[in-house]
Parts: C-alpha cells; sequence; structure tokens
C-alpha cells in the first residue's frame, strides 16, 4: 500500500469517532495570482487545534451568510491598507496601496460576524477592518510618527506592549507587557462602537482592541502568527482562545439547532405604528426576523402593551381598542414577513421549528385592556393571546400594582378575581410580573392553574419592588409556576451598569430558590431591556454560551430556554 492510501484509510477510519473540530475562517490576501495567505496563519490555527478554511477575497458578497453558516470563528488577516473613501475620507498622501477585492467584503464580513456574535480575531489590517466596521477612525499613514522596526524577520519580537488591565488579553497571555513585530502604516486612531483599547506601545500607537461587551472579538495590530515557528510558542495562546471560543460558539449553536428557543415577552410592538418591516434588520427595533435568525431565536411573545392611564368609562374603551390596534399591528407584520408564523399553542411552535420557520405568540401586558367587560377576556383569548399580565405600572380595575400604587383593592378586587377565574376558564394564562405582593399572593391563591411571571427579577439581588422575593419565587414554584429572568436593566442591579453577568447572576439566583423546572428567560426588549452582552434579540446566543459555561446540560437548557414556560402554558390551555 502506497503512503498516501495508508493515510486515506487512517482519516476515513478515524472519521466521526471525536466531536467535530471548529472550523475557523481566514481572510485571503490578493495578489498577482489570485487569493494566497501565508502559511502562518493557518499553521497557527492547526497549532491550537482548530480546522483552518480559507475565505477567498472577492467582489461578490451574496454568499457571505452562507460563509459564516458554515464557520465557528474567523481571522481576518493582514495586508493592504483600506480605501478611506469607504469611510468617509479622502485619501491622504501616504496612503498605501488599497485593495478593493477585500475591503467592501471584509467591512460586511466583519459586521455580519458581529451580529451573529461569532469569535473573531483581527491581525494587523484586520484590527482596522474591525475598527472602520464598528465606527472607529483609523490613521491613514504612521510614517511620520512610526518608531517601530519594520525591516526584523517577521518572527523577530521588535518592540513591547502594554496589556491593560482588566482585558480579555491580559487574561489570555498572563502578563502586564508583551513582546510583539510591527509592520504598522494604517492604525487604529479610536475604536469603534463597543469596542475598547487592550493595549498600547511605549509610543501611544494603538496595538490592540477588544469587545466591551463581553463577545469574543479581538483585534490586534502585530503578527501573532509569525511566531509559530518558534519552539517557546509565545503567541499560541491567542490562537488557543479563539479556538476554544469556537467550540463553545460552535456547541450553543448545536444546540439552538435541536432546541426550541422562546423569548416569553418583548415590547416590538409599540413601534409598529413608525412603518417597521419585520423581515429586515431594522436598528430601531430589538426585535425582527433578522435578528432573530442571527441570535438563534425560534419563538418570542410580543405583548400588546397599555401604560395604565384613567379608569373613566370613554379611557377603558379607548384603551380596549388600543389592545386590539396592536394585536392587528402583530398580525399584519408577521403575515408579510417571510419564513414567520403566528402561534397560540406549544404544539404551533414546533411546528414551525420543524418547518424551520420563526414563531410569534401574541400577549397583553396590562388587563386594563379588558376595561370591565369580563366577556373581552374569551374574546382576545380568541384572538390568540396567549397570557395577559394583570396590571403594569399603577392599580387598575383588576389589582393593585407593584409600582405607583395606592393598594386600592388591598391586592386582587372582586372583579379581579372574576377576571383570573375567567382566564383559566377558557385557557389563558395569568402573568402576575407587576402585581403588588398581595395582588401575586391572591392570583397564586385564586388560580386553578398555575401562573407566570413573564419577565421579573430577583429582589434579593436587586431591591425593587418589580423583583420577586425569594419567598414569592418558592410559592410560585411550589404552585407549578414560572419566573422568566428579565433583562431590564434597573431590575437587575442599581449601584452601576448591568451586564449579561448580573443576568445570568439572577438565573442561577432564582434557579437556586425554586428549582431548574420553574426558571426561564423573558427578554422586554423593545420595552427598555437589554444588557451589555444581550441587547437585542441578535445576541441572545450567548446566553446560552453562558448556560454551557456553568455546566448546565442541554436537558436543563432546553428548560430554562422556554420549556418550563410552555409546560405551563400546555397546562393551561390543555384543561379547556
Amino acid at each position: 500500500m502506497l503512503d498516501w492510501e495508508k493515510r486515506y484509510y487512517d482519516i476515513a477510519s478515524h472519521n466521526g469517532e471525536a466531536g467535530r473540530k471548529p472550523m475557523v475562517g481566514i481572510t485571503a490576501n490578493f495578489g498577482e495570482y489570485g487569493s494566497q495567505l501565508a502559511e502562518a496563519y493557518y499553521e497557527s490555527v492547526r497549532m491550537a487545534g482548530g480546522v483552518p478554511v480559507i475565505v477567498p477575497a472577492s467582489e461578490q458578497i451574496d454568499d457571505l451568510d452562507d460563509v459564516l453558516l458554515r464557520l465557528d470563528a474567523l481571522i481576518f488577516s493582514g495586508g493592504g491598507d483600506i480605501d478611506p473613501r469607504l469611510l468617509g475620507e479622502e485619501p491622504e498622501p501616504g496612503l498605501g496601496d488599497t485593495c478593493p477585492k477585500r475591503d467592501i467584503q471584509e467591512l460586511v464580513l466583519m459586521r455580519r460576524a458581529l451580529d451573529k456574535q461569532m469569535p473573531v480575531l483581527g491581525i494587523c489590517r484586520g484590527i482596522q477592518v474591525m475598527a472602520a466596521a464598528t465606527g472607529g477612525k483609523l490613521i491613514q499613514d504612521l510614517k511620520t510618527q512610526l518608531k517601530h522596526s519594520q525591516k526584523a524577520d517577521r518572527h523577530v519580537a521588535t518592540h513591547s506592549v502594554e496589556l491593560k488591565e482588566g482585558s480579555m488579553l491580559r487574561s489570555i497571555f498572563g502578563c502586564e507587557r508583551l513582546e510583539v513585530n510591527s509592520f504598522h502604516h494604517q492604525a487604529v486612531a479610536e475604536p469603534g462602537n463597543g469596542m475598547r483599547i487592550a493595549a498600547l506601545s511605549p509610543d501611544g500607537v494603538i496595538e490592540a482592541i477588544e469587545s466591551t461587551e463581553y463577545k469574543s472579538v479581538i483585534g490586534v495590530q502585530w503578527h501573532p502568527e509569525s511566531f509559530f515557528c518558534l519552539t517557546d510558542n509565545r503567541m499560541l495562546p491567542l490562537f488557543q482562545w479563539l479556538v476554544g471560543e469556537a467550540t463553545e460558539y460552535r456547541a450553543a449553536r448545536t444546540v439552538h439547532d435541536h432546541v426550541l428557543t422562546l423569548d416569553t415577552h418583548c415590547d416590538t410592538p409599540m413601534f409598529f405604528h413608525e412603518d417597521i418591516d419585520f423581515a429586515r434588520k431594522d436598528n430601531r427595533i430589538l426585535v425582527d426576523s433578522v435578528k432573530m435568525r442571527d441570535g438563534g431565536l425560534d419563538a418570542s411573545i410580543m405583548a400588546a402593551y397599555l401604560p395604565q392611564g384613567e379608569r373613566d368609562e370613554a379611557s377603558l374603551l379607548a384603551a380596549t381598542h388600543k389592545a386590539d390596534t396592536l394585536l392587528d399591528g402583530i398580525e399584519q407584520r408577521i403575515a408579510s414577513a417571510p419564513g414567520v408564523g403566528l402561534a397560540n399553542t406549544p404544539n404551533d411552535l414546533r411546528r414551525l421549528k420543524s418547518e424551520g420557520k420563526l414563531a410569534i405568540m401574541r400577549a397583553i401586558e396590562n388587563g386594563y385592556a379588558i376595561g370591565r367587560d369580563l366577556s373581552n377576556v374569551e374574546r382576545f383569548h380568541k384572538r390568540g393571546v396567549v397570557y395577559m399580565t394583570l396590571c403594569h405600572n399603577g392599580d387598575n380595575d383588576i389589582c393593585d400594582s407593584a409600582s405607583r400604587t395606592n393598594n386600592e383593592h388591598g391586592g386582587l378586587s372582586a372583579f379581579g378575581r372574576e377576571v383570573v377565574k375567567e382566564m383559566n376558564r377558557v385557557g389563558m394564562m395569568v402573568d402576575l410580573s407587576h402585581g403588588g405582593v398581595r395582588s401575586f399572593y391572591d392570583a397564586l391563591e385564586c388560580s386553578t392553574f398555575p401562573i407566570v411571571c413573564s419577565h421579573a427579577s430577583c429582589r434579593a439581588l436587586c431591591d425593587h419592588p418589580r423583583n420577586l422575593d425569594d419567598d414569592q419565587m418558592r410559592a410560585l414554584a411550589h404552585k407549578g409556576g414560572v419566573m422568566q429572568v428579565t433583562l431590564y436593566p434597573g431590575f437587575l442591579r442599581k449601584d452601576s451598569e448591568a451586564t449579561i453577568l448580573d443576568a445570568m447572576a439572577h438565573l442561577d439566583h432564582a434557579i437556586e430558590v425554586m428549582g431548574i423546572d420553574a426558571v426561564g428567560l423573558g427578554t422586554d426588549f423593545d420595552g427598555d431591556g437589554g444588557v451589555p452582552g444581550l441587547a437585542s434579540a441578535s445576541e441572545l446566543i450567548n446566553f446560552t454560551r453562558q448556560l454551557l459555561r456553568r455546566h448546565y446540560s442541554v436537558e436543563d437548557i432546553a428548560k430554562l430556554w422556554g420549556g418550563n414556560f410552555l409546560r405551563v402554558m400546555d397546562i393551561v390551555q390543555s384543561n379547556v
């Protein structure tokens, strides 16, 4: 047997014995013979345990999303200057050679990789692409400032950089200062949105930038791949970091392929009057079909939200009309969005996922919508409303609120008890997210079926009247109900800016108090919900990555990603 044949049989025999290694795409330079890439890039990826895949330079960008679907991380390689005209600037005399085949492709590719929360490493030109794609600024020519050597061999360290305290880079390398090489021409003048300086050279050149939003995104000005030929592997930790992040990212995407993911509360319909096209990416809203697919979100429950108003007859009729108008808006937007369907039941959600479609459910936030007409409960249920939040900020005719309350009823009113019983009868879930403590316990006692809090957090971690205390949480779980941790910053912490880590702390606490079967996620996106790391529907894959880091099983992740909430919905709907 020839040597190549033996290697063929060895590879074929081992196929499938282990999990797939992460696929790391590397953008190629463009030269006389087309796309080209230095060996050091792909060998560095191999040494770190990944599988390198070259992304050829091309002015054709229509297939970039198809490329990203097959990759687990990206490296933006070095090369020529970026054309400043693409950034709204005129070229300066010292500008070097640009590469039209790379510029637009890589700017779009970087932005889409960031949209999808993909791990990214930018090298030399790559850090500049990273900054430019996120709204940063570049220095076109460093010649007049340059104090770094560009004549030494690429694997020779020519100067040092200071790694900023608290940076990912310092954590990766475990040191304050790093010896690097340098091939500067263009450089980063200002990091982009969501980016910060992670390293500086002694003469003030920005040598590295990284995400401020708990994302796996780092750019370096030097060429770490050039050190792969040295025995000390001094730059290998950076590539190992990327491959490790890619492994986790792929694992999270695999979970989303198999698990139904449901966000139980968003307020996006509030913006539909602004001529929103739900089928397109729209920066005015945090939930659209593009962001849902980017973040791996299968389904969202959209609330027809009504602020608490006056309670005279005319105002109550106007509130009911407003709720109908908002529900109309949901139905109209979804009807015109390809690949998205309305769902009324958990089985509808499962069917739509199996068909590769996104799903939207309907809810009402604030029982003010029914006025004093009990028949509206059944009418809204027939319109597809799966739950109704009994109140919002301020008391209504149903119950007392947790906020802006006068404790008018001392909990549920007599009418409120009738509303809960009617919701039980027709199969609509009772939501106490905004209810006062007495209202909460009254509803828990009055309802035949488990109740839910579609978007709430833990008072033990953030003392806000909208949050549930541990006794409420235990009582809710004891009755089979669920609490969906929300991303409203003010409900997560009061002393500083809340982040994804605070959201996870609330989730962990809720699970500790209530058990794994009683907790989930209700983002409150477009109702001022959203924190760095979980700022829109496109970032929800990061929630799964955090769960995997905490070693939750796939079965538990399925429960937290809506399984627990749908269990209650099944109970409420199946007993009608």
